[in-house]
C-alpha cells in the first residue's frame, strides 16, 4: 500500500524565512502552520530530479562484477563450485538453481579447493571493504537434582558434537555452537517495565489511521508531508499516553519539544513492538502492519531530514546482550540444554515431570550465578535463558505440527501403492476443485515435500523475520503502491528474504530427494507484494495444522463414550477409518493447487501450496466429518485450541 518515492513529484516551495517560525523544530511541526514547514533541501532535490534518471525497485542497476571468491550469481555467498562450461564460480544453491534444466543441466561442476576458496574469499572481502570504506565484521529433591545435573554434565563432556548441520542438540549431548548461532535471531523477552510501554504503543497504533492516510492515490499535500504529519500525530498520542501513565517520564518528553531530543525514547518504543511481535506472532495482528509501514516510510531520506532523526534501531537479541558482556560461553555450556528444555507431561508420571522441573530450575540458577558480570546481573542472565526457552515453545507450537502430519502421512499411507480406493491420494484436475493431476505416489511425494518445506521454514522463522525486517526497512529498496487484485499494496523487492528462502528450499529438496511441482518463490509481485506479506503468510501454518492434529489425537478418547463410539462406527466403520478419511481428504484437497483467484495464479508453486491448504480450511464445514471436529472442541482455524 505504497507509492514509489522515485515517481512522486514534490512541488517546489520557497525557501523558508529565517524567522523562528521557519526553524525545523518540533514546536513548528506541531504548530498550526505545520503545512508551511518545508525542508530547504527539497527544492534542491526537485531540480536534481529533473536531470537524474529515475530509480526504483524494478529498475536495473549498473552491472558490477562479483568480488573475488564470491558467487557470480548472488554475489553475497562464498563460491563453492566452479562450472567448467560457464567458467564461473557459484555457491551450491545458485549452481543448482541455474543448472536445473535445459542445456545447462549437462554442465559439470568441480568443487573449489578449501585453501583456494578461503584465500579468494579473504581477498574478495578485503577488496569489497576497501572499496566501500566499511569495516570487516565477523558475521523431587534438591540433592537428587544436583546429582542429576552432575550426571548430565559428565555425559555431555564425553558425548560428541552432533554431526547433523542445524540439528538441535539433546540433553546429555554437547551443544557445540548451535545455541550461539541461533541466539543471533532470538529477540530478548520483554521485562515488566517494557510491557507497560508496549501497551501504550499498541493503544496508540489502534487509533492511528496511518495506512488509510498514506497509502492512497489522492491529491493535496505531498507524500513526505503527509508522512511527517502522521508520525507527528502518533508521537503526540504516545507522549500523551506516557504522561498519563508516568508523569515523571512524560515531563521529560515535554521538556525538549522536538523529535531529535527524544529520538532514543521513540526508537526504544518502536523496537519493543517489533521484538514482541517476532516472539508472539499471534499478537498485534492489526497494529504491526501499521508500525512496520510507518518505520518503512520514516527511512525515506526526505522524511528523515524533516524529522531530524531515525525511528529505527536494531532488534535486541540474546546474542547481542551476551556478546556485549563477554558471556557468550554460557551458550556453549552443556547445562543450557537443561535450562531451556520444554517439559512435556503427556504419557509421563507426576514424579518424572517434577524431577525435570527441579532440574531445569537448578540449571537456570547455576548458569545465572556462573555467568553474571558487572554489567550483566543474574536477572538479565535469566531473561536470556527464558528467551531461548520461548523460542523452543515457538518451535513446539509452530514446527512440531508439521512433524506430526508427516508422521500421520507415513503411518496411514503407503508411499507407492494404496491399499484400497479409500487410501488413495490420487487427484485429477477439475474434480472437486483440484487444479493438479497426480497419481497416488506422486501426490504422496508432493505432500511430503510440502510439509518438509514448511517445517524447515518454521524452524528458521526467527531468522527469516529478521531478514524480512531488514528488507522492509532498507533505505535503498523503495516500494510502489500497486493494485494487486486485492486492493492497494506496497510492492517491494525482498532480496535477503528471497535468498534465504532459496537456501531453505534447497535444503528441503536435498532431504526429500526428487522434487515435484514448481519451485518458484513469489516475492515482490502481485501474489506476495512484500516481505511482510510473506512472513504473515507462513506464520499462519500452525493455525491450519494444529487444530487438525488436536482433533485427530482426541478421536480415540471420543470413542470411549458409547454414544459417540456408535456414531463413529456407523458413519466411518472405526476410529482408524475416521482418522484415515480426514487425513486422506486433507492430503488430497489441501494440496491440489486450488484456492487462487484465477487459473494462472493457482498450481504447485511454493506459495500456492499454502493457498490450497487455506482453501481446504474454508470448505471444512461442508465435509461429512465436520461434526467430529466439533465434538473435539474445534471452534475455528483462528481460535484458541
Amino acid at each position: 500500500m505504497a507509492v514509489n518515492t522515485s515517481s512522486t513529484s514534490i512541488e517546489p516551495t520557497s525557501q523558508p524565512d529565517e524567522s523562528p517560525s521557519g526553524n525545523f523544530t518540533l514546536e513548528n511541526i506541531l504548530g498550526t502552520n505545520h503545512e508551511d514547514v518545508e525542508h530547504p533541501r527539497l527544492k534542491e532535490k526537485d531540480s536534481s530530479d529533473a536531470t537524474e534518471p529515475g530509480e526504483g525497485w524494478d529498475e536495473e542497476s549498473a552491472v558490477r562484477p562479483a568480488a573475488d571468491g564470491f558467487c557470480v550469481e548472488c554475489e553475497d555467498q562464498p563460491a563453492q563450485v566452479v562450472c567448467d562450461t560457464c567458467a564461473d564460480n557459484y555457491c551450491e544453491v545458485c549452481f543448482a538453481a541455474q543448472h536445473r534444466k535445459g542445456s545447462r543441466k549437462k554442465h559439470i561442476a568441480k568443487p573449489i579447493p578449501s585453501d583456494a576458496k578461503s584465500k579468494l574469499v579473504q581477498n574478495g572481502v578485503a577488496e569489497d571493504a576497501k572499496k566501500n570504506g566499511e569495516k570487516q565484521e565477523d558475521d523431587v529433591d534438591m540433592d537428587d537434582s544436583d546429582e542429576e545435573l552432575d550426571r548430565i554434565s559428565v555425559e555431555a563432556s564425553k558425548a560428541p558434537v552432533s554431526e547433523i548441520p542445524g540439528a538441535q542438540p539433546t540433553i546429555g549431548s554437547k551443544v557445540g555452537e548451535w545455541f550461539v548461532d541461533r541466539s543471533k535471531y532470538i529477540p530478548l523477552r520483554l521485562t515488566y517495565g517494557e510491557r507497560k510501554y508496549l501497551r501504550l504503543l499498541d493503544a496508540a497504533l489502534q487509533v492511528s489511521e496511518y495506512t488509510d492516510k498514506i497509502d492512497t492515490l489522492g491529491f493535496g499535500l505531498s507524500k513526505p508531508k503527509r508522512i511527517v504529519h502522521q508520525i507527528r500525530e502518533l508521537c503526540a498520542i504516545l507522549s500523551g499516553l506516557v504522561l498519563a501513565a508516568d508523569y515523571k517520564q512524560g515531563q521529560e518528553l515535554f521538556t525538549d519539544r522536538d523529535f531529535q531530543s527524544n529520538a532514543d525514547f521513540y526508537q526504544t518504543i518502536f523496537e519493543l513492538g517489533r521484538r514482541h511481535k517476532i516472539m508472539n506472532p499471534d499478537k498485534m495482528r492489526t497494529t504491526y502492519g501499521k508500525l512496520i509501514y510507518l518505520l518503512q516510510d520514516s527511512q525515506s531520506p526526505d522524511v528523515r531530514d524533516m524529522l531530524s532523526f531515525s525511528c529505527v534501531k536494531p532488534i535486541i537479541s540474546v546474542y547481542t546482550i551476551l556478546e556485549e558482556n563477554d558471556a557468550l560461553n554460557m551458550l556453549r555450556d552443556d547445562l543450557i540444554m537443561v535450562a531451556t528444555q520444554e517439559i512435556y507431561s503427556e504419557g509421563r508420571s507426576r514424579r518424572e515431570v517434577q524431577r525435570d522441573i527441579k532440574n531445569k530450575e537448578r540449571a537456570i540458577e547455576t548458569l545465572a550465578s556462573k555467568y553474571q558480570r558487572s554489567g550483566l546481573n543474574q536477572e538479565q542472565v535469566r531473561q536470556c535463558i527464558y528467551s531461548i526457552g520461548d523460542n523452543h515453545a515457538f518451535l513446539r507450537t509452530n514446527r512440531d505440527p508439521c512433524e506430526k502430519m508427516i508422521t500421520y502421512l507415513k503411518q496411514y499411507f503407503h508411499p507407492t501403492q494404496p491399499k484400497d480406493n479409500k487410501s488413495s491420494l490420487a487427484i485429477r484436475s477439475g474434480k472437486q476443485g483440484a487444479r493438479l493431476s497426480h497419481d497416488h505416489a506422486k501426490q504422496y511425494a508432493y505432500v511430503l515435500q510440502s510439509l518438509t518445506l514448511w517445517r524447515e521454514i518454521l524452524h528458521d522463522m526467527f531468522r527469516l523475520w529478521s531478514l524480512a525486517e531488514q528488507d522492509l526497512l532498507a533505505e535503498n529498496v523503495p516500494y510502489r503502491l500497486r493494485d494487486t487484485g486485492q486492493g492497494l499494496n506496497r510492492v517491494q523487492a525482498a532480496p535477503k528474504t528471497f535468498r534465504m528462502m532459496h537456501t531453505i528450499l534447497h535444503r528441503a529438496q536435498q532431504s526429500v530427494g526428487t522434487w515435484i511441482g514448481s519451485s518458484a518463490i513469489h516475492m515482490g509481485d502481485h501474489n506476495v507484494p512484500n516481505a511482510l506479506m510473506f512472513i504473515d503468510k507462513y506464520s499462519q501454518i500452525y493455525r491450519i495444522l494444529l487444530p487438525i492434529c488436536n482433533t485427530l489425537s482426541q478421536i480415540p478418547s471420543l470413542a470411549e463414550k458409547p454414544a459417540l463410539r456408535s456414531y463413529i462406527e456407523d458413519d466411518f466403520g472405526s476410529t482408524d477409518n475416521c482418522v484415515r478419511e480426514i487425513l486422506c481428504d486433507f492430503f488430497q484437497h489441501g494440496f491440489d493447487g486450488s484456492g487462487a483467484d484465477n487459473f494462472f495464479d493457482a498450481g504447485s508453486c511454493i506459495d500456492g501450496r499454502l493457498t490450497s491448504a487455506w482453501n481446504w480450511c474454508a470448505q471444512l464445514e461442508k465435509k461429512r466429518y465436520f461434526p467430529v471436529f466439533l465434538l473435539t472442541g474445534f471452534v475455528g482455524f483462528d481460535g484458541d485450541w
